[in-house]
């Protein structure tokens, strides 16, 4: 996703306040399909969440916003309480791998207990992926509370430091 009308609507839904554009951008993720096992035993998707004070400043959480469609399009539930941000990070967009890694390293926590996240295959829901920093940190919390298998979908990939193209 390196420019262009794509990343232009993701800054939009981020940065200018555009919720509208989350339904058009989630039935683009709809279209995704998984192997029809899989799409059979996902339990839930969780929306990547985020530090209180970013949602307060957008007034919304753009990967909640996502999975809320999604949720209507797969018919798999959306689930807000299973994960939580423990403390707000720094914006990653201009870190490295490495220190996109150390940055949200320990800033998720799985906020269900045990026994109602044992054995779940959970879908990840985020607007962008670049290293899979922030949705690795929230799936070794989830795992680590006990969800079985992980997966993640996002709108779009933009390139990290360092990336060739």
């Amino acid at each position: 996703m390196p420019g262009g009308v794509a990343a232009h609507v993701v800054h939009a839904l981020k940065y200018q306040g555009w919720p509208a554009v989350a339904p058009a951008m989630a039935r683009r993720m709809a279209a995704l399909r998984f192997p029809a096992d899989v799409e059979r035993e996902r339990a839930a998707l969780v929306p990547v969440p985020l530090a209180k004070s970013r949602q307060r400043e957008r007034g919304y959480n753009q990967s909640e916003e996502l999975a809320r469609v999604l949720s209507h399009f797969w018919g798999v539930p959306l689930r807000t309480d299973l994960l939580a941000r423990g403390r707000a990070t720094a914006t990653q967009t201009r870190l490295t791998p490495g220190e996109r890694r150390r940055n949200v390293s320990g800033a998720f926590r799985a906020s269900a207990d045990r026994a109602s996240l044992r054995g779940l295959h959970l879908v990840l829901v985020d607007d962008v992926v670049t290293t899979a920093a922030t949705l690795n940190a929230c799936a070794a919390a989830l795992h680590d509370g006990g969800a079985r298998i992980l997966s993640f979908v996002t709108f779009g990939r933009a390139p990290a430091l360092g990336d060739r193209w």
